[in-house]
């Protein structure tokens, strides 16, 4: 899952978005208020981490016009503004939750994890079909109750055709989620990944196929007896 992290401080960007991939998140970082509203603009993300002392605009001033248009995506505050005031006003104004430096990079994780649980059911949830299953929130793939190497990106990919069974997967929608903003992105980039994920699948005995709708997407069903 694609978090936005929005922090001026390169230093504690490096350290948010190593800790996040190793959590099993995909993280873009932006340092102000304008491209973070790129960003909101340009991808779907599953969550926001907001520094509030932005040097263009205030972080809860940006949080309530992102919250004016609309916008519901979750966001953790997290800033040095400790104050009881504080943590109310920043909730008032469309945080979802609020976080204190200095912190500890495990609570940061576990406070989104938190915030996923409750939108939309994004993690916390094993999904399921035929003898494949992924533990969202774990990050682990099993084949017949056997834990299987799938690749961070081939879970991902698995997540996406999961999500969607039964229904196609557009290929924007992975580029979305797969690819950050300052990644380079092949045309046949998604492609590389859905193969990669195929030969996982059929190495590991499973009873599911990624099936292509030419022109549209992805769609993953199970195979058929015989």
């Amino acid at each position: 899952m694609r978090i936005l992290l929005v922090e001026d401080n390169d230093d504690l960007v490096s350290l948010i978005v190593k800790g996040l991939e190793r959590s099993g998140f995909n993280a873009d970082s932006v340092g102000n208020a304008a491209d973070a509203d790129h960003a909101l603009a340009a991808i779907r993300y599953a969550a926001v981490v907001l520094d509030l002392g932005l040097p263009d605009e205030d972080g809860l001033s940006w949080l309530r016009t992102v919250r004016g248009r609309g916008d519901s995506t979750p966001v953790l505050v997290l800033t040095a503004r400790d104050g009881v005031s504080d943590r109310v006003t920043g909730l008032r104004a469309g945080a979802d939750d609020y976080l204190v430096k200095p912190f500890a990079m495990e609570e940061l994780v576990a406070r989104l994890r938190a915030l996923l649980r409750r939108s939309d059911n994004l993690l916390g949830q094993c999904l399921t079909l035929g003898n494949v299953a992924l533990d969202t929130e774990g990050r682990q793939v099993t084949v017949d109750g056997t834990v299987r190497p799938f690749s961070s990106r081939e879970t991902a990919v698995l997540e996406i055709l999961l999500r969607r069974c039964g229904n196609v997967a557009p290929k924007r929608l992975f580029e979305d989620h797969l690819f950050g903003l300052t990644d380079e992105v092949g045309s046949n980039a998604v492609e590389v990944y859905i193969h990669r994920l195929r030969r996982m699948l059929a190495d590991s005995g499973a009873t599911v196929q990624v099936h292509t709708v030419r022109g549209v997407g992805y769609m993953l069903a199970e195979a058929k007896a015989g």
